[in-house]
């Protein structure tokens, strides 16, 4: 059973279409990120899901039940972090937990839910007015695993976050997902989502336009990678072995530097092993992926969002993207 069907899913604004014909579906026990530019339709699809806002066609289910029928049979079992959300500044973080396990009617005990986001035991006694952002999201994440819901539903989770909260936030969503919560968020941090989904989703003026992996979308689009070899001999002798390569479309022989183009995310191992059993000593490898940024452009027609070139640099992986496309 998907987490999430949605089919022709509809929403209209009197002439203004949000969401156009939206068929989607989300399965259950995957990380899902839903990806889009300002005004292409997320905020107001996570609503229709929640029955906050009525479609103006077509139907979604969310667990298995009817989103607008049977929303009072699906509140119990999701946890959701709006965008936007805020805290009571003069309760303290541990009365927050308590409040959402009264609403929910669970029997949840607070400093569990609370060890299991990180938030410190010295901070759940201080008013939450006094937190900092990390904290704030920490202590939104807590109300939102309360019952421990088979779905959680995230809009804009990294908002105002810095580096260190953005990886914190992902630690917390990969640690849902190996417990089998269903995740489904959407995110203007592109390195968010590169780093804890398996899916994406790609809305632009209410349309879906691609639903695959990175690698799929790369893959689709035709994007190029490039891996750099450092070899401990010459790289000439080589390069006739890369060439031969499903996947590799060019290959770049100077001194110890080797140098293959690459359509076929699979190939970027294959190089490495082929060459190895060729007897080649490899002392490093260099991959550049095309960026996140340039896929999204690529997808919904955003010049500014694009990268020039390849993102930067890694050793052995590749890189993850860090620029940021407003919502």
């Amino acid at each position: 059973m998907p987490a999430i069907d949605t089919t022709a899913l509809t929403k209209e604004y009197g002439d203004l279409t949000a969401v156009d014909g939206l068929d989607l579906t989300v399965r259950e026990g995957e990380v899902f990120g839903f990806l889009g530019p300002n005004g292409a339709g997320k905020s107001t699809t996570i609503n229709m899901l929640l029955d906050f806002t009525r479609p103006t066609a077509g139907s979604a289910t969310v667990l298995g039940y009817d989103a607008q029928a049977e929303a009072d049979r699906i509140s119990p079992r999701i946890g959701i972090i709006p965008e936007g959300f805020d805290i009571y500044p003069r309760l303290d973080g541990r009365r927050h937990v308590e409040f959402a396990v009264e609403t929910k009617d669970a029997d949840d005990d607070p400093d569990d839910v609370l060890d299991r986001v990180g938030l410190e035991p010295a901070a759940r006694d201080r008013a939450a007015g006094e937190y900092s952002t990390g904290m704030r999201q920490r202590l939104a994440m807590g109300m939102a695993l309360v019952g421990d819901p088979d779905l959680l539903i995230m809009d804009e989770p990294s908002s105002g976050l810095d580096p260190h909260g953005i990886r914190e936030l992902q630690d917390l969503v990969r640690a849902e997902a190996e417990r089998g919560t269903t995740v489904f968020f959407s995110s203007h941090i592109l390195e968010h989502v590169e780093a804890v989904c398996d899916r994406v989703g790609v809305l632009n003026d209410g349309e879906l336009v691609a639903v695959d992996t990175i690698d799929g979308l790369r893959e689709s689009i035709g994007g190029e990678s490039t891996v750099g070899l450092a070899l401990a001999g010459p790289a000439e002798e080589l390069a006739p072995v890369a060439k031969s390569i499903d996947g590799v479309t060019d290959v770049a022989a100077s001194g110890r530097t080797l140098e293959c183009t690459i359509v076929d995310p699979a190939a970027k191992a294959t190089v490495v092993t082929e060459l190895v059993d060729a007897g080649a000593t490899i002392r490093d490898v260099r991959i550049r992926d095309v960026s996140l940024e340039s896929l999204f452009a690529s997808l919904t027609g955003d010049a500014d969002a694009a990268d020039a070139n390849a993102a930067p640099e890694s050793d052995a992986s590749p890189p993850t993207a860090g620029s940021e496309v407003a919502e």
